[in-house]
């Protein structure tokens, strides 16, 4: 069966065919840098760059880009709040998302592109939006006259906002011939930033600057675009509109994916409620790759439960992954070459059922407890390396210990043998407060760094 997507906009499982051969063309939406990054924006990142790397293991040539909105109005708020400029604000919270990015795996973006660097484009689009009567101008800019576009709501099957929207961007102005009308081109108040144009003195509304870019780099029509489900009313509904208003094309993205909601121990993340975690608290206390772990093994459209409970359980996951990998490195044992290839069969079949990641990592610990019952050497070690091009997450480096640690681990050994258990635990206690954490085997004991 080949690779199905869910899409959003048929709302069901397709098979998976790109415009042209195996290139694809994918963009997601990126963030607007004004704050630190939040582990919301963790989830949809990496779930992104695994559904990307998935398919570069499928061998399609995927040119992976993300925008980044770098003029709007949280980010003039925020440098008037800092009495900064607006620039040095976007400039720096973009450094630390890309930071935040770099320490949880996500490297499989091509092109960051910023909106400021696409003015000409955004206002190009505009323009041509006007020619076609479809734009109309009001006191504070150039807004979509949503009358003009009879399928407008057709991704998220309504015309109107809910409660989950990002609707914090939909511009308000009694003027306005349509509730639901964006802006396009928003005329700059004294001191804000602007823009020299046809249009008059401005800068880019919200929706207009991905269509801008993705016609720029992709032309009118593309293969995947993806988002957090919030995003789909109005933003990625306010897209489809002004592309295909524009180039008459249909459809202006062929398959549309969309993360599923993070709540906060069992909440929906906020400031007012106190559970607002950035990403850069959250690695204060757990490592890129146990993060990364705990969303790559949830599916992307799934809602899920964020707590540092949680996170636990997915560094305990994580070490026996590791432990079982670096077991295999120096192993001269004989491999099961039906295991192998049964495995790689299971695990394809399940991503390829819409990127299921839970069923993808089920059948690796299957596969682990089955080799740690039989043995296994250099092709199932070759083969863990396999799979972690795809989730990234494995740290498999030998660890050293100190003389005086191998001396500890070998007395207690011997008390052991000697059933001395009392002696032997508080050998073991010792260790563990020196950070080392032993294992009983049939084949001996066992020790990793906590």
């Amino acid at each position: 069966m080949p690779l199905q997507l869910y899409n959003t906009l048929t709302r069901k499982k397709e098979a998976f065919k790109p415009i042209k051969n195996k290139k694809i063309n994918f963009f997601v939406c990126g963030p607007t840098v004004y704050d630190y990054s939040h582990i919301g924006h963790a989830k949809t990142y990496i779930q992104f760059d695994i559904i990307a790397k998935y398919l570069r293991y499928l061998k399609y040539r995927v040119f992976y880009l993300q925008n980044i909105t770098d003029i709007d109005d949280k980010i003039i708020a925020k440098a008037k709040e800092e009495k900064k400029d607006w620039k040095s604000i976007s400039r720096k919270y973009e450094e630390e998302f890309l930071k935040d990015m770099a320490t949880l795996g996500v490297n499989s973006v091509n092109k960051y592109a910023r909106a400021t660097d696409y003015i000409k484009e955004i206002q190009s689009q505009v323009e041509r939006l006007i020619n076609k009567k479809i734009a109309y101008k009001i006191s504070d800019g150039y807004y979509f006259n949503l009358k003009k576009f009879k399928e407008y709501g057709k991704l998220a099957r309504r015309k109107h906002e809910e409660a989950e929207d990002a609707v914090s961007r939909i511009d308000e102005n009694k003027e306005k011939i349509n509730k639901g009308d964006f802006c396009l081109w928003k005329f700059s108040k004294k001191e804000e930033p602007s823009w020299k144009s046809n249009l008059g003195v401005g800068r880019p509304g919200w929706h207009v600057e991905d269509t801008a870019i993705t016609e720029k780099r992709f032309g009118s029509q593309y293969d995947i675009h993806g988002g957090a489900v919030d995003l789909i009313f109005p933003h990625h509904e306010a897209e489809i509109a002004q592309m295909e208003s524009i180039s008459g094309k249909k459809p202006f993205v062929k398959y549309w994916l969309h993360t599923a909601f993070l709540n906060i121990n069992k909440e929906k993340m906020s400031k007012s409620k106190g559970n607002f975690i950035t990403i850069r608290e959250a690695l204060q206390k757990y490592n890129g790759t146990v993060i990364r772990y705990f969303f790559a093994s949830n599916h992307y459209r799934t809602p899920i439960n964020f707590s540092f409970e949680n996170l636990e359980q997915s560094r305990s996951a994580l070490d026996r992954l590791n432990n079982f990998v670096l077991n295999l490195k120096n192993s001269k044992r004989k491999d099961d070459s039906d295991l192998i290839k049964r495995t790689k069969e299971d695990f394809i079949k399940a991503m390829d059922d819409d990127f299921n990641t839970p069923v993808a990592f089920s059948i690796i610990f299957n596969f682990m407890n089955e080799v740690n019952k039989k043995g296994g050497g250099k092709k199932i070690y070759n083969l863990m390396l396999e799979f972690d091009k795809i989730f990234n997450i494995l740290t498999i480096k030998e660890k050293k210990i100190s003389a005086e640690i191998k001396k500890l681990i070998q007395e207690r050994e011997k008390a052991r043998k000697k059933k001395d258990f009392r002696k032997a635990d508080e050998i073991r206690e010792r260790l563990k407060k020196q950070g080392i954490i032993l294992e009983d085997t049939e084949k001996g004991v066992k020790w990793k760094k906590e």
